[in-house]
């Protein structure tokens, strides 16, 4: 495996807690949750040039209860 660098990284609680209870979902320490989607989204994007959504700076509408 490659190496691996340190980010700080700060999130808004609400994203911070659905990253989490999906992680969970998922069996997933957060930061690997992390570490997949934003590989998945660089996967996607080089395969046909765009990213997982047109709509990436909106604001987030999250309400996990």
């Amino acid at each position: 495996m490659g190496e691996k660098k340190q980010v700080p990284l700060r999130l808004k609680k609400e994203l911070y807690d659905a990253l989490c209870a999906w992680a969970e979902y998922d069996f997933r320490s957060v930061n690997g949750q992390i570490e997949y989607l934003l590989t998945e989204c660089v996967r996607q994007r080089k395969k046909n040039g765009k990213y997982v959504s047109e709509h990436l700076d909106e604001p987030l509408d999250i309400d996990i209860k």
